[in-house]
């Protein structure tokens, strides 16, 4: 008894524990004034880091200190060896990969998520925060004009969510795999276009169904998927004794940004009785938009779909919400509930455990909450539109300007383009496209990124970050036309 008595002695001494709340309270804010300078001034940042590789790790110890340190020292540390070293994607001159942005709001928000740090795995870990993610997906299905029978649930990024829907597929088209495995069963097939994005081929192999369970439809001149090469593979699949498990259509390709005729590829997947996953990550959040309704129609048939907010909703990385029509079928391919984590309390409520491979749920549905409340359905509009007249303004540049030329159709917030002057050959214009995006990115005024389409090297500019103007767009394409000029110095 008198152990127990000394151990408990111990565990209340000053040293144990967490941060003291007062000591919290100053970092806090001293943090809270640094990001609110920070966003003040992320224009003035170097959006490239000027670093090699290694150079954060020779500055940091092999091992974690014994000893503890102080706060200050740490933020200082984060301020003068992290934060240099950092590409910024909060970056209103961030054009690569998809332009995104942490909003206000949704900073607030996953600071007071990260406070509560609660579970939702089942109701009862956290009954608000279970609840809060039915209102907050619910929100946005209605802003996206999705049929109410669409269940909306977060993951962490568009991987997981596709990877969860085609989970769902294979559980209707394999019933028994989920007892049995799938060895010895028929081969099944996922098709997507050419221009899918490579997490939905990971997924197939991730699911058991092989390199071979992937089969891509060729795409036509805009990149879009061909329904007619879609219907071909389906019935060739068939005759061959290949079980089509699911078709997956693009609604903002990970290249070129291009949309799947979602409609036609619909009537085919509802025809063949084949689970239709439709990849909005990118594309979804402009379908709050009236006059974009015609790219999305036909989506609302699909059996699922994935949109992200943390690409073009402005909430923080990450937060993916997967739309299931059929989640019971997504609940068959992952439930399992062991004694520990049933309960009676919530038996007419959700589990989120059961949609999906992670046990632990971050608090995401706060953050979606906030922005959705702070920017309202007008807001979120008027920003979506003046993103798509930038690309539409930056499109324009580059059709008009001699030696450019664009490589798809724009439609949303991405443009694909290439510097492509007549004297060069292909494997010269693609050097030099190259070049253009290392010299662009080596000023650190601008990000840029490139992808092959077609097999020539193109350019992509995404703008999606709240803070992106009219200067800064009009500042990327000077720079590409200087970066231009000096690739080709003593060359033409």
């Amino acid at each position: 008894m008198e152990r127990l008595r000394e151990g408990a002695e111990k565990l209340t001494a000053p040293s144990s524990g967490d941060m003291p709340p007062e000591e919290f309270r100053r970092y806090a804010h001293e943090t809270a004034d640094w990001i609110a300078g920070f966003l003040a001034r992320v224009d003035d940042v170097p959006v490239y880091p000027e670093v090699e590789a290694g150079d954060l790790i020779r500055q940091l110890p092999v091992d974690a200190p014994t000893s503890a340190e102080p706060m200050d020292e740490i933020l200082r540390d984060f301020r003068e060896l992290v934060f240099p070293g950092l590409t910024h994607w909060n970056h209103p001159a961030f054009f690569g990969y998809f332009a995104i942005s942490a909003s206000g709001p949704g900073i607030l928000a996953e600071m007071l998520a990260a406070a509560l740090n609660v579970n939702a795995m089942v109701w009862r870990s956290s009954p608000a925060a279970t609840e809060l993610e039915g209102v907050a997906t619910a929100w946005l299905r209605r802003m996206l004009g999705l049929p109410q029978d669409f269940e909306g649930v977060i993951n962490d990024t568009a991987s997981s969510s596709s990877l969860y829907a085609l989970a769902a597929a294979r559980e209707r088209t394999y019933p028994k795999a989920h007892d049995e495995g799938l060895f010895g069963q028929p081969i099944g097939r996922v098709y997507g276009s050419d221009q899918a994005h490579s997490s939905i081929e990971k997924a197939v192999l991730t699911l058991g169904l092989g390199r071979g369970g992937y089969r891509a439809i060729t795409s036509d001149a805009e990149f879009r998927m061909d329904p007619v090469a879609l219907r071909a593979a389906i019935e060739e699949d068939r005759q061959a004794g290949v079980r089509p498990v699911a078709i997956v259509a693009t609604l903002g390709t990970t290249s070129t940004a291009s949309i799947d005729p979602i409609a036609e590829i619909a009537e085919i997947a509802a025809a063949e009785d084949v689970w239709l996953h439709v990849d909005a990550a990118y594309g979804g959040p402009v379908a709050v938009l009236p006059e974009m309704a015609g790219y999305f129609s036909g989506w609302e048939t699909a059996d699922s779909i994935v949109v992200n907010p943390h690409k073009w909703l402005f909430t923080p990385i990450d937060c993916s919400v997967l739309y299931c029509r059929r989640p019971q079928d997504l609940v068959k391919a992952f439930s399992i509930v062991p004694e520990y984590l049933s309960s009676r309390e919530g038996d007419g409520e959700r589990s989120l455990m059961d949609y999906g491979v992670s046990l632990g749920r971050r608090f995401r549905s706060l953050k979606l909450w906030f922005v959705l409340r702070y920017f309202g359905r007008t807001g979120i509009e008027s920003r979506l539109r003046e993103h798509l007249e930038l690309a539409a303004l930056f499109a324009n540049w580059v059709e008009e300007a001699d030696e450019w030329s664009l490589e798809a159709p724009v439609h949303l917030g991405t443009i694909a383009y290439r510097f492509a002057p007549g004297w060069a050959d292909s494997a010269v214009q693609d050097a030099l496209n190259l070049r253009i995006a290392e010299l662009v990115n080596a000023s650190g005024q601008a990000f840029l990124t490139h992808t092959s389409v077609g097999g020539r090297i193109v350019l992509r500019l995404s703008i999606g970050n709240l803070r992106t103007t009219h200067k800064h767009v009009a500042g990327a394409w000077a720079l590409l036309r200087q970066a231009a000029v000096e690739a080709t110095a003593g060359l033409a």
